[in-house]
């Protein structure tokens, strides 16, 4: 088998968890349970689940690549993505005393080493030059604005649990209008990149994306509004005025 078919492979099983997702909420964050077995350091295990992506994608681009390429703008863009969520992120979160279940950093462990080969190997086969400017040009801003929509919602996260004790709601910005836009800014960086690079390992792991983060936001849009009486009934889950 290929892997272009194990990709499509990939993508139906994106398919077939979406609609698990939407039922059972991943036990992480606001929504631990000691259910699902041992427990280690929230911190060491965002890192320990994240870093398969960082590190797999660039390398197979490095490994395989005769030379160095146009192609390699791409995998700037994914180290400088995973760079702030496998380093940056865990070292700024307050999450002192909080726990993730071993379970869920191993399946995110090979979720995210499985998508860094896929697009590891399709970055390096693209053929940049065949790629129109416009989707290169367009598909770059929506990264970009994606991309600051999902630090700049971190950031206002981060400030809140510095600054105060337990969950409250957060406002400002995006968060005036949906729960999550953190995870919105993350699903528009990846729909740019999946046009800037026009290959099955982007659309891969924008499908996952998407399968992921909508029923993760779901799931906090719920929780917020079971635990806040004066939470805003106009917000939406994720997408603006949509979702």
């Amino acid at each position: 088998m290929d892997i272009i078919n194990i990709t499509y492979i990939w993508i139906l099983i994106a398919l077939i968890v979406l609609p698990i997702n939407l039922i059972y909420k991943a036990p992480y964050g606001k929504h631990s349970t000691k259910k699902w077995g041992k427990s280690i350091d929230n911190k060491t295990g965002w890192i320990l689940m994240e870093l398969p992506a960082l590190l797999t994608c660039p390398l197979i681009y490095f490994t395989i690549s005769e030379e160095i390429n146009l192609n390699v703008v791409f995998i700037v863009l994914w180290i400088t993505h995973y760079l702030n969520r496998t380093v940056i992120y865990p070292l700024r979160i307050k999450t002192k005393g909080k726990k993730i279940p071993i379970a869920i950093v191993a399946s995110a462990f090979f979720f995210n080493m499985v998508n860094g080969i896929l697009n590891g190997y399709f970055l390096t086969l693209l053929q940049f030059e065949s790629i129109s400017e416009l989707y290169l040009i367009l598909g770059f801003i929506i990264f970009i604005i994606g991309f600051y929509i999902n630090i700049s919602s971190d950031n206002l996260l981060i400030k809140l649990r510095t600054n105060q004790k337990g969950y409250v709601i957060p406002n400002g910005k995006l968060f005036n209008y949906v729960s999550c836009p953190n995870f919105f800014g993350e699903i528009i960086e990846w729909l740019g990149f999946a046009i800037m690079t026009l290959n099955p390992g982007s659309l891969s792991f924008l499908i996952w994306t998407i399968c992921n983060l909508i029923p993760r936001s779901k799931a906090h849009h719920k929780w917020y509004k079971e635990n806040f009486e004066n939470y805003p009934k106009k917000r939406k889950a994720v997408i603006p005025y949509l979702l």
